[in-house]
């Protein structure tokens, strides 16, 4: 008969304590390699493994001159110590959401490249949030649409900046900025010296354009329709690049083709009807696990966005 584990009986700080050795080990591939890691040797480390095991009255792992591996029961544990040690990550998160003041990470996700008005718009956001609570460690970065999404969901993000073409279950959409997208080209294109009235519908219907690469609302649809997709670009500053080659047209917003707009590096094709409107969102969880910090953040951008 198969003896039973005395850990499910009654878990010790000591129990963790191996179990966190023995993660490390895992994730380091043996003895060996943890050594500098944990601080310890190797011979102490296997100490630790074997009285893990005794405790545990399993087989955890093999290790000899076939090199370190884990059984069954190994790869098992180790899986259990993964969910063990996130759920303690995310009481300790928690209880921390619940005291006074902030404290710990505070994660803002950006689906696009910023512009310089979104930048200096971002920028009083942040001064906001400092001022308010300087002991946070703010995390500003970009991902894609779906990573952030997932991230949000998976509350490792507190809020995302988002194009709000499609919402999903879960997460709460609200408009903070919108614009119009127009359709463009670049002094290098065959079109930048035509007027408007020289460019038909059907020269546009042949010209290589660029699909923007994720799903949009049904006018931008309608428009790229009209076009020969023949690249893909899913951020703005590699649309524009594309663009700037003068080899394909594609949709950008004015704001953030300013500069080359007035140096006369770009131009609008067809301004009035070759054009639709880009909504920039501000997207959280519906029911976040840290509610406190969610709702500094949304405070923080009603206050600069209006």
């Amino acid at each position: 008969m198969k003896k039973h584990s005395i850990i499910p009986k009654a878990i010790t700080e000591y129990d963790l304590r191996l179990l966190r050795i023995f993660r490390t080990v895992v994730e380091n591939g043996g003895f060996a390699a943890s050594e500098t890691e944990l601080g310890v040797t190797r011979s102490t480390i296997s100490v630790h493994m074997s009285n893990l095991e005794s405790r545990m009255k399993l087989k955890l792992c093999s290790r000899g001159r076939g090199g370190f591996a884990l059984t069954e029961d190994g790869q098992a544990v180790y899986h259990a110590c993964i969910e063990l040690f996130d759920s303690l990550n995310d009481f300790s998160m928690l209880v921390s959401s619940l005291g006074e003041e902030l404290s710990g990470e505070l994660t803002l996700l950006c689906a696009d490249q910023l512009d310089n008005t979104m930048q200096k718009k971002l920028a009083e956001v942040i001064r906001y949030l400092h001022q308010k609570e300087p002991q946070l460690h703010l995390i500003l970065d970009g991902d894609s649409i779906h990573n952030i999404e997932r991230a949000l969901l998976q509350d490792k993000a507190h809020l995302g900046l988002l194009p709000s073409y499609h919402q999903i279950e879960g997460l709460n959409y609200h408009t903070i900025y919108s614009e119009p997208i127009y359709l463009c080209c670049s002094e290098h294109h065959p079109y930048f010296e035509l007027e408007d009235g020289e460019i038909t519908p059907e020269m546009l219907a042949q010209s290589p354009s660029i699909h923007p690469g994720i799903d949009i609302d049904s006018d931008g649809r309608e428009q790229l329709k009209k076009l020969n997709l023949s690249a893909k670009a899913y951020q703005f500053d590699t649309r524009k690049t594309l663009i700037l080659s003068g080899c394909y047209i594609g949709y950008l917003p004015e704001s953030y083709i300013q500069n080359e707009l007035t140096t006369k590096q770009m131009r609008i094709i067809h301004s009035d009807s070759a054009r639709y409107q880009f909504n920039l969102s501000m997207v959280f969880k519906k029911n976040p696990r840290e509610t406190h910090k969610v709702e500094l953040l949304k405070t923080a951008f009603h206050k600069v966005f209006g």
